[in-house]
């Protein structure tokens, strides 16, 4: 078996190669180019191996171009380990940082079989993923020209009213009353700079609506309330196959969203959140927290909604944020797994529902108490008062 560790980069790879036709304590280094005559003059040297009956393995780390390294691969007949870099401190915190270092260094842990692997999503997932990327630096740069337009209203003394930039009237409005100001010169390629913007997150969004057409787990999503497309589509991207998590415990670690442990000896700390995920999908799901928070009229009874109102009055409203986005990420990986919609029902306590029907009855047994009618008592004192009034009292008959 031959073991190979390559550090890729933009414009070229370092090879280091263990195994075959050397000596114990040895390693054969090359270097070629990123470029496709690189890539087949290493597969040539590759195929040689294999043609004499070696089994090639290829260690690699993770990077912008390890897809595209990777399905070239694994068209050859060659394994592909990418490498979690934040696993392997090794690499990344080296002392000596050169590439022969690296790649000898990843070749020996592939040799050993301790590398710790990291998997690449689907095609689709990182197609929605660049397309999602691409919808986010337009939304920004929007967002950007718009606050242009605002401190221009700002130091023109304009009145500037809040949401007046998100219609083309609007925008009309705004722009009529600083060509009067003698600004529109100024503010014009602004408008027309949003009105672009606006058509090209527009077609971005119609592309993730027909690629996401009949995704399942999707459709689940949105059952969601609080979910809308863009959280749906984000979850959907980043979660990519919900099957490659056991549980909804290595889900949420996944997410970043579970604290970080230190155990030693009989010291037990904990911290804040990991993070230790992408920050698109914890994003999203605190986002997804937010939609609900927003029908709170509709959600007050559920358990999620009533232990965020427990949590953010004992602890502030962010770590009662981060803690339901927790939660909800547990319910998610149960939608997922067992293909189910969202069920309102079970987020219902019904513990709690019963026993505020038994307090419910007993109030009213006790207000039914309050409002009983009570018998009129009379005391020795009044009896006298009515007798030297000439009051006659009345007199009880015995029977029998």
């Amino acid at each position: 078996m031959v073991n190979v560790g390559i550090d890729l980069h933009k414009t070229q790879f370092t090879v280091c190669v263990r195994g075959y036709g050397l000596k114990k304590g040895t390693d054969g280094f090359s270097q070629y180019p990123t470029t496709p005559g690189g890539y087949e003059a290493f597969l040539k040297e590759m195929s040689k191996l294999q043609k004499k009956g070696e089994e090639v393995r290829v260690g690699v780390e993770s990077t912008g171009n390890t897809r595209h390294f990777k399905s070239r691969m694994e068209e050859a007949g060659i394994g592909v380990t990418v490498i979690n870099t934040l696993k392997m401190k090794v690499v990344t915190e080296s002392v000596k940082k050169t590439d022969k270092h690296d790649a000898a260094t990843i070749a020996e842990f592939l040799e050993k079989d301790m590398l710790p692997e990291s998997r690449l999503c689907s095609p689709k997932s990182e197609q929605l993923r660049c397309l999602l990327k691409t919808r986010d630096a337009l939304v920004k740069a929007e967002v950007k020209i718009k606050n242009q337009i605002h401190a221009i209203l700002t130091s023109e003394g304009m009145e500037d009213v809040k949401g007046s930039l998100q219609s083309k009237i609007g925008r009309k409005r705004v722009l009529d009353a600083l060509n009067q100001c003698n600004n529109g010169l100024v503010a014009q390629p602004l408008f027309e700079i949003i009105d672009s913007l606006e058509k090209n997150i527009k077609g971005v969004e119609q592309e993730l609506r027909c690629m996401t057409a009949d995704d399942r787990v999707v459709e689940l999503l949105m059952s969601i309330p609080g979910c809308g497309e863009i959280g749906a589509w984000t979850i959907r991207a980043w979660t990519d196959d919900i099957k490659r998590f056991d549980n909804e415990k290595k889900y949420c670690s996944y997410a970043g969203l579970v604290p970080w442990v230190q155990n030693s000896n009989e010291s037990v700390r904990h911290g804040r959140i990991t993070k230790r995920g992408p920050e698109k999908l914890r994003t999203a799901l605190v986002q997804v927290v937010m939609g609900m928070r927003r029908m709170k009229a509709k959600l007050v009874d559920w358990r999620l909604m009533e232990r965020y109102e427990a949590m953010k009055k004992a602890k502030g409203s962010g770590k009662a944020i981060i803690a339901a986005a927790r939660k909800l990420a547990v319910i998610i990986w149960h939608m997922l797994t067992e293909d189910a919609e969202f069920d309102v029902a079970k987020m219902l306590d019904k513990k709690l529902a019963r026993k505020s029907e038994q307090m419910g009855g007993l109030r009213l047994v006790e207000q039914a108490l309050i409002n009983e009618p009570k018998k009129q008592t009379v005391t020795r004192k009044e009896n006298k008062e009515k007798k030297k009034a000439g009051v006659a009292s009345k007199k009880s008959r015995k029977v029998g």
